[in-house]
């Protein structure tokens, strides 16, 4: 596996364990370089910013600058990287931030460490991992209406209408290209649309 690079990755969580353990987990790996830790947002996003990593598989809950911040600062500064979220709790809100900050991936806690090391490894890929309970949640309809578009949604089928790629959408909206996908999937769906053309026209005759 020499003359693969590896992912370098940049850990980040509160909990001195928890952070050892996934270090130790990583540095078994030929594949996978943690290059640094952190043990706050405020570390992790000099971390970051330093290191220029492929991967940061973070906490949510950390002290100065809690994940959500530090995830929204390294997506409007455009730092280069994918960012999995490794939280204790799978409550919709939880996740809701996540993907709404620009994560590509959520991962628990709980799950089994093969498991995480996959995420870790699909992520830098360029996929976004979710897990399946997460997935149903996410593709749930708003039930006062099960067509109403949400504040971000808006704001993509808004750009669209202008002629932006995801690129630029991202780069707009402080978001993943993947993130971009995903919610051009969930307003097609409720637009009733299957591409960039129709949607726009629909946003043009309202």
């Amino acid at each position: 596996m020499s003359d693969i690079r590896a992912i370098r990755v940049v850990l980040a969580d509160d909990h001195a364990l928890v952070l050892e353990g996934l270090r130790a987990l990583l540095s078994a790996e030929p594949d996978l370089t943690v290059v640094a830790t952190a043990t706050d947002g405020e570390r992790l996003l000099d971390a970051v910013r330093r290191f220029t990593p492929d991967v940061v598989a973070m906490d949510l809950q950390m002290p100065f600058m809690d994940g959500l911040t530090c995830l929204k600062n390294i997506r409007a500064e455009g730092l280069p990287v994918r960012v999995l979220v490794i939280s204790a709790f799978g409550d919709s809100q939880s996740l809701r931030s996540a993907v709404e900050g620009g994560a590509d991936g959520f991962a628990l806690k709980t799950d089994p460490p093969e498991m995480t090391l996959a995420a870790i490894r699909q992520v830098a890929r360029g996929h976004m991992v979710f897990p399946e309970a997460v997935r149903r949640w996410l593709i749930q309809k708003p039930a006062q209406d099960p067509n109403a578009l949400t504040d971000r949604e808006e704001a993509v089928l808004a750009l669209i209408a202008e002629g932006k790629s995801n690129a630029q959408i991202g780069m707009a909206l402080s978001l993943s290209e993947n993130t971009v996908k995903f919610h051009l999937k969930n307003l097609f769906a409720k637009l009733g649309v299957t591409n960039r053309t129709e949607a726009a026209a629909k946003f043009h005759k309202r």
